[in-house]
């Protein structure tokens, strides 16, 4: 007999519970990244290897992971440096870390540091 009042007692406490509105979460972004997760990927260095140096042109073919902040799987492409010194800096071979922005319509290297 106890079991049966137990499992009454389970069911009317399911059955009278009070539901949660539809607009208790209204206001929560629900989109899966949070607005810190997407400032990260706008801010943060991508692994690279660079393939080809041209200096006279200030063109750096990397060997890339994914660029998220402008769209981009990880592949081999030639990008435009920010200015001439920063493609004199490195060399075929070298590790890089980089963060590439879409600058007036050119996907351009505005952060590229050295790795050992």
């Amino acid at each position: 007999m106890k079991k049966t009042i137990v499992a009454f007692s389970a069911i009317a406490a399911v059955v009278t519970a009070p539901a949660f509105a539809a607009d208790d979460m209204a206001g929560m972004s629900m989109s899966g990244k949070s607005s810190a997760m997407k400032t990260a990927n706008s801010t943060a260095l991508t692994d690279a290897e660079v393939k080809k140096v041209d200096a006279t042109t200030g063109m750096v073919t990397l060997k890339h992971g994914a660029l998220e902040n402008v769209g981009m799987p990880p592949m081999t492409m030639a990008f435009k440096a920010k200015d001439a010194a920063m493609a004199r800096q490195v060399h075929e071979g070298d590790k890089v870390k980089v963060r590439v922005k879409n600058v007036n319509g050119t996907l351009t290297i505005v952060e590229m540091e050295k790795q050992s």
